[in-house]
């Protein structure tokens, strides 16, 4: 948290205009890969005690800590502007939507894919992870993840699938009748676990809440493989808890 509140939401629009427009200086592979972001100038990449993303022991989850209500989604169809930055394909919502935490309102920024997942469950990886992008009128981030595994293909995902931008820098738009539904993409039943953390990628910046959704959503092999064509590997592996607390729903 930055100690003066101007210079925090400074901060953390920063951290969503890195999510969607971040310097091609940092890559996932190499000496720019996430071993080294620290030392390209995002020294809270290699210092931060609250990183993500994180492995979820089971034996560690406190059970029903959370309300059930506390989280409210609310999405409404938008059409979207759909990015290759570089490091994976976002989309934007053209509108506002979003969802509630804790009475608090967050809107839709974007949402992008990672492979194979960053998040793990008692170290398992799953092929695919999905990030939605929240932003609070004080600058304040919530991130939506949702694993991702093989195996019906996605209907919701089809149409963006369609259009990947395939360069580097390359865009495409999705009008409204071809625009996912992501209340219908998320998954309908199970559990959300909740942490704090930080943005995934350059700057890694801290103060982020972060929901998992336990139960995971599906792509077939193909639609996993055409994403990898683009993005063989754009995860960040697994950071250390460093004793905080993951709760459940």
């Amino acid at each position: 948290m930055a100690r003066v509140l101007g210079s925090f939401i400074a901060a953390v629009c920063l951290s969503v205009q890195a999510v969607s427009a971040s310097p091609a200086h940092w890559s996932y592979r190499g000496d720019q890969g996430p071993d080294h972001w620290g030392e390209l100038g995002d020294k809270l990449c290699s210092t931060g005690q609250m990183q993500s993303p994180v492995n979820i022991d089971w034996r560690e989850v406190t059970s029903r800590s959370v309300d059930s209500d506390a989280l409210r989604v609310d999405y409404q169809v938008l059409p979207m502007e759909v990015l290759n930055n570089g490091h994976s394909i976002q989309a934007k919502p053209m509108g506002e939507t979003g969802l509630s935490y804790m009475g608090r309102h967050y809107r839709l920024m974007q949402f992008h894919f990672h492979t194979p997942s960053e998040h793990q469950f008692d170290q398992r990886e799953y092929p695919m992870e999905m990030h939605l992008v929240h932003q609070a009128d004080d600058g304040g981030l919530l991130v939506l993840g949702v694993m991702i595994e093989q195996g019906e293909a996605n209907d919701e995902l089809a149409d963006l699938w369609d259009v990947l931008p395939e360069e580097e820098g390359g865009e495409a738009r999705l009008g409204l009748l071809m625009a996912p539904q992501l209340q219908r993409l998320l998954p309908a039943t199970g559990h959300h676990l909740f942490y704090d953390g930080s943005l995934t990628t350059p700057p890694c910046t801290e103060g982020v809440k972060w929901v998992l959704y336990e139960q995971p959503i599906q792509l077939s092999a193909s639609q996993i493989q055409r994403f990898r064509e683009l993005f063989p590997d754009n995860h960040r592996p697994a950071r250390a808890l460093d004793g905080r607390e993951v709760d459940e729903d």
